[in-house]
């Protein structure tokens, strides 16, 4: 399935905002693009969450977004520094920003830091080939970047670029496992990764009264003698 934006620009990162628009979960009311460049993700999320606020380090770029569309909140800031609110997202949604930021482990905490409890963080990335299965994935994303793009002209961000990446894709995928418990990853082939995380809701302490009420239902009943 090939995900255009609505005035029909696509390229590969385009390509897999429905995988972050697929994760959304429902009732959700706010959501962070990180990194949001030109935008777009921001727009596409807006269709699915009523409050989205994008945020990004480049101004130009920024303002770009800003000309387009005035219903999203943007924000010309670092995700790692500025003082938003913990928990405070039902998505925080990322595409092809990780590699900007060195410190995977430190960048995924932060990541889940904002999202709200049974919130979900949503991250589409670039990372380098080290492997055989990954050279393979690269041969099979060239097939289908060359039958994609047959179809429609790629656009082109802009964006700053970061290339190559600097960490391979199973330094990514180790970061996020240490740091997200149970997320879902997925290696993609547009030489791309897709990692998926819900946040646990706390688990309420059960009070004195809940625990006596929960030891008496335990204890047997004994008929009277009569």
């Amino acid at each position: 399935m090939q995900h255009v934006a609505p005035d029909g620009r696509w390229n590969h990162n385009i390509h897999y905002h429905r995988l972050i628009l697929a994760a959304v979960p429902p009732g959700a009311r706010t959501a962070l693009d990180v990194g949001t460049g030109n935008g777009l993700l921001a727009r596409d999320l807006r269709r699915l969450v009523p409050h989205v606020t994008g945020i990004d380090v480049d101004a130009a770029v920024l303002g770009q977004a800003r000309e387009e569309d005035d219903g999203v909140e943007w924000i010309e800031g670092d995700v790692r520094t500025h003082p938003f609110r913990l928990d405070s997202f039902d998505v925080v949604a990322s595409v092809a920003t990780i590699h900007h930021l060195p410190d995977l482990e430190a960048t995924f905490r932060r990541l889940a830091d904002l999202t709200a409890p049974g919130g979900v963080l949503a991250v589409v990335g670039l990372a380098r080939s080290s492997t055989p299965l990954d050279h393979v994935a690269d041969l099979v994303g060239a097939v289908e970047h060359r039958v994609l793009a047959g179809r429609r002209q790629v656009w082109e961000h802009t964006a700053p670029v970061a290339w190559p990446p600097p960490h391979t894709y199973a330094q990514v995928r180790r970061a996020a496992a240490r740091v997200l418990p149970e997320m879902r990853w997925r290696r993609l082939p547009l030489w791309r990764y897709a990692i998926v995380w819900t946040k646990p809701r706390p688990v309420r302490a059960e009070s004195p009264a809940e625990a006596l009420l929960r030891i008496a239902k335990l204890v047997p009943r004994v008929a009277p003698e009569g």
